[in-house]
């Protein structure tokens, strides 16, 4: 027989709680694309969901969904804020989705690296929207109760982001393809070779380093192909010197982590298209080094 009174209540709350967890942290990760923060974000839903008044709730997936939406609304608006004083280019930080799959569960959408760039110059709420609907498949009217808007309303906001996504990015080439990539541009970069470098970049190929100042790192983007062929075979025969590279996955694609000593002091990942690679990631902050796979 189950137990009844607080414990089993609490009990309950446990149960449900940790079957929608995956879906909490898929949503506050794509908000914020920082994994550290989501996992703070979700907590805080715990506590509330511990709090709450459960007997009352209908639905508990659309009560913590909202909870956790609303919250990340919040959040993405004062690390926007944050974001202005961060010392050099701020990327997303990766996350294993192969050892994760909390993260990339129900829909793989909105978790790629190219997307979530553009998602971040989004308005927080045209951001949410778009996550909840083509991540998450949520119906437009329970968008607009979780958003305490109209369906109208977040029909556009849906419109406009895919619209803003099309427009900045191009189509990406499969896994494997990218994977490829990744490594012919490892090799490259690494024995300091100019043509094979500008001969996988796309023509218009951006270089961002994200060190967050705790890591030397470029503190602003290098635009074209030839100056980021020119900008790898600088550093090559000093930066290369005792690393040791394993491939993994993050956010869905392959990753390049790199190592001295047995410690991993940089991931790198390309996205790229048709045209070639069209945008070289540098994660070397160590406080974005925590998820990647090691």
């Amino acid at each position: 027989m189950a137990e009844t009174g607080p414990a089993g209540d609490l009990d309950e709350a446990v149960r449900i709680f940790n079957e929608v967890r995956p879906r909490l942290m898929g949503i506050a990760y794509r908000m914020l694309g920082s994994h550290s923060e989501a996992e703070d974000l979700v907590q805080e839903v715990w506590l509330r969901w511990q709090a709450a008044d459960r007997s009352a709730v209908v639905s508990p997936v659309a009560y913590l969904s909202t909870a956790v939406t609303r919250l990340a609304i919040n959040a993405s608006q004062s690390a926007r804020a944050r974001r202005e004083t961060y010392i050099g280019p701020w990327l997303p930080e990766p996350v294993d989705t192969s050892a994760d799959p909390t993260l990339g569960a129900e829909r793989g959408e909105a978790l790629s690296f190219a997307v979530m760039l553009v998602l971040e110059r989004l308005s927080p709420t045209e951001r949410a929207a778009y996550i909840l609907r083509e991540a998450f498949d949520y119906p437009y009217d329970e968008l607009a109760a979780i958003l305490q808007s109209t369906e109208p309303a977040v029909r556009q906001l849906v419109s406009r982001a895919r619209k803003r996504i099309r427009a900045e990015r191009r189509t990406e080439i499969s896994g494997s393809q990218q994977r490829t990539l990744l490594t012919a541009f490892v090799n490259a970069a690494r024995s300091g070779d100019l043509a094979a470098l500008e001969r996988l970049l796309a023509k218009d190929a951006i270089s961002y380093s994200d060190g967050g100042g705790a890591a030397r790192a470029s503190r602003f983007p290098v635009v074209g192909a030839l100056r980021v062929a020119k900008y790898h075979r600088a550093f090559a025969t000093r930066f290369w010197a005792g690393v040791d590279v394993e491939f993994g996955m993050a956010n869905g694609r392959s990753i390049a982590m790199l190592q001295r000593d047995g410690e991993v002091f940089a991931a790198l990942t390309v996205t790229a298209s048709d045209d070639g690679i069209d945008q070289v990631l540098w994660m070397m902050n160590p406080a974005k080094l925590t998820a990647v796979p090691a």
